[in-house]
């Protein structure tokens, strides 16, 4: 969706202002004002020639003693007259390097702020909006803005009288031991050709729009529909995006080899149509599915229906947009089965994504070797058994939180919700949906105005950078804590942020971790740049989301369930419940804010059998996808 730039740098010249202004508190003393001084030569005056001052001074204004104060004159216009002929070369040269020194100066001064600028230009024009867009919505530099002024006070207090006292451990913990008691099995072997066809009805093309999450949705959908049709599924295609600007195909991001070996026992896979398929008009055919021809979430009789016999008649179908068009429930436990062991299992990332994922988990613990199942799983050989160092095996890794603040411009416009940046967020945000949510605008003015009040009640406004920050320090971590911040492009920039670092400053991201040369393979592929975010929160010591309907962190939670072992929490905020504490920031005491944030996140955490029609990938715990022990 759309990203945000970075704010805009201070001007150099004004960052030293505050300084000047504040001078004007003093009485400065320059050469003029000391005593026995001139200014006029700069150097001190000799005894007669400070006698003759005093009687100038004296005899200033008494009109009858004219012809000392002229003596007087005299001798220091000549002394001065003298002093200067004999030091010209030196008072032209001290000129001359003053002069060169400010010229200097000012040149340094001019490439600097030049140089701030077009950094700044490059940001902006890398956070994805397009250039022709952004003088509707530019993201200036703007003052701290915060909601809950008493709450952070109080919240800054408490982190300040908790600094110096143990830190619980339930903090990183799992708080339910029955978590302990799934583990991962849909990849458990299985008769031979169980569930494999004999005969080829067809192949099957998928082109999945959206990021990466959205994504490893439509090709785990795609593996179960090609089993559910007896087809044959030709590896899945991406659709480029102006929104994502990412032309990454499948081969960039996963390993297609392990990913056709890994499914073989269960359906087959090609990486290309077979030569006489490849030239038909597919669209002529009435081959081609689109999104409006398939009902959200279909059942599996919507595709023998409707798609089984194009699939018979013309050999070949193509799901053009193909994302979450299969539902969860009803559904045969074979399929589930298998959505389960594609995208837990198949689904690898590239060895390029792996080591740079496995370098940005080294530097974020400062630990060189893998820890946990999530390690393996996710970065494979590029982390090591062992640590490398003797340094690394004493010290062991830095705990870290990783948190998803689902807090980008698309998602703030989309909400319709106010964040307390008045009128210019109001005209800033209505300017973007103009731009990228025109049927949102449609739809507002055929319906009744929408109470903002009504809509944070309800919870449907994503948290901001500021109430996230209070849930950590509501829960009790430190304000030491190490925590990581995935995606980044925060709407408001520092405006924003400046509530969270000001309770939590140890915040690190990719950018700020990797070199640029390190990410430069990433540049303008930002579905595998989401890659990286996903493997640094599902490997975190604890993973904090603020909106359960993000795709990033429904995928990263449900992958810390399934391969966890228990040992993987996750924090997982209920928005509704969080406005109505929030709501009482005016009188809530500390206290029962803590003890009102704590039951919230522990009923979060609550060990649940995935309920009906709920996703797979986000709650993996059924008996398709991971077995009870006890």
């Amino acid at each position: 969706m759309g990203k945000q730039g970075s704010p805009r740098s201070q001007r150099p010249e004004f960052q030293n202002a505050g300084f000047f202004l504040g001078m004007g508190k003093y009485n400065l003393r320059g050469p003029e004002t000391l005593p026995g001084s001139d200014p006029s030569i700069g150097r001190r005056i000799s005894w007669g020639d400070r006698h003759c001052n005093s009687k100038t001074v004296l005899l200033h204004g008494l009109k009858h003693d004219s012809a000392k104060y002229t003596a007087c004159k005299g001798v220091y216009v000549g002394r001065r007259y003298s002093w200067l002929r004999k030091h010209v070369k030196s008072i032209a040269f001290m000129v001359g390097l003053m002069s060169f020194i400010l010229l200097f100066h000012s040149l340094m001064m001019s490439i600097f702020y030049l140089r701030n600028l077009q950094n700044h230009s490059a940001q902006r024009n890398s956070s994805g909006l397009k250039e022709e867009d952004t003088g509707a919505y530019t993201y200036e530099e703007k003052i701290p803005i915060q909601m809950y002024d008493r709450l952070l006070n109080l919240a800054s207090i408490a982190l300040t009288e908790k600094e110096f006292k143990q830190e619980t451990s339930r903090l990183w913990e799992e708080p339910y031991w029955k978590a302990s008691a799934w583990k991962p099995c849909a990849n458990k072997k299985l008769p031979t050709n169980l569930g494999k066809f004999n005969k080829n009805n067809g192949y099957i093309l998928i082109s999945a729009n959206g990021g990466l999450n959205q994504q490893r949705v439509a090709i785990c959908n795609a593996v179960a529909l090609a089993s559910l049709l007896n087809a044959t599924l030709v590896l899945p295609r991406f659709l480029y995006s102006n929104v994502w600007n990412d032309p990454s195909q499948f081969g960039d991001i996963y390993q297609e080899e392990y990913f056709i070996n890994i499914l073989k026992d269960e359906i087959n896979i090609v990486k290309e149509l077979p030569p006489h398929l490849r030239s038909l008009d597919i669209e002529a055919l009435g081959s081609l599915i689109t999104d409006a021809d398939l009902v959200k979430e279909a059942k599996p009789a919507d595709y023998i229906r409707n798609i089984l016999p194009l699939l018979l008649r013309n050999g070949i179908v193509h799901f053009l947009g193909f994302g979450n068009r299969l539902g969860f429930d009803p559904l045969p436990s074979k399929l589930q089965r298998l959505r389960c062991k594609c995208n837990f299992h198949a689904l690898k990332f590239v060895p390029k994504i792996q080591r740079v994922g496995s370098l940005l988990v080294r530097k974020i613990r400062k630990y060189d070797a893998a820890r946990s199942m999530l390690d393996k799983e996710l970065l494979g050989n590029f982390m090591p058994e062992n640590p490398s160092n003797e340094l690394d095996a004493v010290s062991g890794p830095s705990k870290y939180l990783a948190l998803h603040l689902r807090f980008e411009v698309d998602m703030v416009a989309y909400s319709l919700c106010e964040f307390g940046g008045g009128e210019s967020e109001k005209k800033e945000l209505q300017a973007y949906r103009e731009i990228h949510f025109p049927l949102v605008i449609e739809r507002l003015k055929n319906s009744s105005p929408i109470s903002l009040t009504e809509l944070r009640k309800l919870g449907r406004c994503p948290l901001t950078p500021e109430e996230a920050a209070l849930v950590l320090s509501g829960l009790g971590f430190k304000r030491g804590s190490y925590i990581y911040l995935a995606g980044s492009h925060i709407y408001g920039g520092k405006s924003r942020m400046d509530s969270f670092t000001s309770l939590y400053p140890d915040l690190v991201t990719k950018e700020t971790l990797l070199t640029p040369q390190e990410l430069a393979p990433f540049r303008n592929f930002s579905s595998q740049l989401a890659a990286l975010d996903f493997i640094a929160c599902a490997t975190a010591d604890v993973f904090a989301m603020t909106d359960s309907g993000s795709q990033l962190s429904s995928h990263v939670s449900g992958f810390r369930t399934y391969h966890g072992g228990g040992r993987a929490p996750t924090l997982r905020p209920n928005k509704k419940r969080l406005a109505a504490i929030l709501s009482e920031n005016g009188t809530i005491g500390w206290n029962s804010f803590e003890d009102r944030v704590r039951k919230m996140i522990e009923e979060g955490q609550r060990v649940r059998v995935r309920g009906f029609g709920r996703s797979i990938y986000r709650q993996p715990r059924c008996q398709e996808c991971m077995c009870k022990t006890h």
